[in-house]
């Protein structure tokens, strides 16, 4: 089955994704001076996320825009891979905030303080406008890009951790449960946990080389095998060269009667058209010409000798 995925435009949203941090950054701002004269933790935890969220914004946009840069001598492959590092960083640093707010929010609890609720409602009720706008500006940018599809989740996250914060200040104010306020605490840095550790595995699969998802590497194996003309095929590599892009290389044994740039051509227009892999290269052998290392997937390492 083939696979459709909508590409990065060049230039295409910039504009939203740089209002978007600006709206996080006036946030953050207001939500720290909120948190501080309320003596709210979990108000300024929602800040800290939305920090976060702002520098997620910040290096997806810079991450867009060193990915258009075309192939070169330094990066043959070009620069698609570098939404993926970014990505990892910004999960990463979203593990430490995450930790950090368990951490503060266990000590709250050892030693409570006083919380002013209406303030916390009101900054609360400010940010969860300003996350749905956020929100609204990369949804529609979120389908093509994994930097900014993380975005767009985490200002989801965000409006939910306004919602909790919003019901943490109506309790403190109508029944004065200000433990309620690091329980907050702790349900947002849950989710911010759970989040990355659901997410991070898909960027490190794009970075280890790893095989599409999505793509059985057996059902590929089959098809190929199934070409009239092919007799086997080994050294398959399936990667994804970025999030959109997925390639394949292979040593292809094929019999005496096979015209080799026929076959050549039969099975790159397969391989594009049944399972989306956009770049193929492929090593065509004579049975008598096969290299001795026949490994079906991969191929056998060789020790370096000292």
């Amino acid at each position: 089955m083939a696979h459709k995925h909508q590409h990065i435009h060049a230039n295409s949203g910039d504009s939203k994704v740089a209002f978007a941090v600006a709206l996080n950054l006036a946030l953050t701002i207001a939500q720290i001076i909120g948190g501080i004269v309320a003596g709210s933790l979990s108000l300024i935890a929602d800040a800290l996320h939305n920090l976060s969220d702002a520098i997620a914004l910040i290096i997806a946009f810079a991450a867009r825009k060193i990915a258009r840069r075309p192939a070169d001598g330094r990066m043959t492959f070009g620069y698609d891979r570098i939404e993926a590092v970014a990505a990892l960083i910004n999960y990463t640093t979203l593990i430490v905030v995450g930790f950090y707010l368990l951490y503060e929010a266990v000590l709250r609890f050892i030693t409570p303080s006083e919380v002013t609720g209406w303030i916390i409602v009101f900054v609360a009720g400010i940010a969860l406008a300003i996350d749905l706008a956020t929100a609204a500006l990369t949804y529609r940018l979120s389908k093509s890009s994994i930097n900014i599809r993380a975005a767009f989740l985490h200002n989801l996250a965000d409006a939910l951790g306004s919602v909790a914060v919003i019901l943490a200040g109506t309790l403190v104010i109508l029944f004065g449960w200000h433990w309620v306020d690091p329980l907050t605490t702790l349900l947002i840095a849950g989710y911010i946990l759970w989040q990355s550790a659901t997410e991070m595995p898909k960027v490190i699969r794009i970075l280890m080389l790893g095989s599409p998802p999505h793509l059985d590497i057996q059902e590929v194996i089959t098809a190929l095998e199934q070409t009239p003309g092919v007799i086997s095929v080994h050294h398959i590599h399936l990667w994804m060269m970025g999030e959109h892009d997925t390639a394949l290389d292979a040593h292809v044994v094929h019999d005496a009667q096979a015209d080799p740039g026929a076959l050549r051509q039969t099975i790159k227009q397969q391989l594009s058209a049944k399972f989306g892999v956009g770049h193929s290269t492929l090593e065509l052998e004579k049975p008598q010409d096969c290299c001795p290392d026949t490994n079906q997937i991969g191929h056998r390492r060789h020790s370096v000798q000292q």
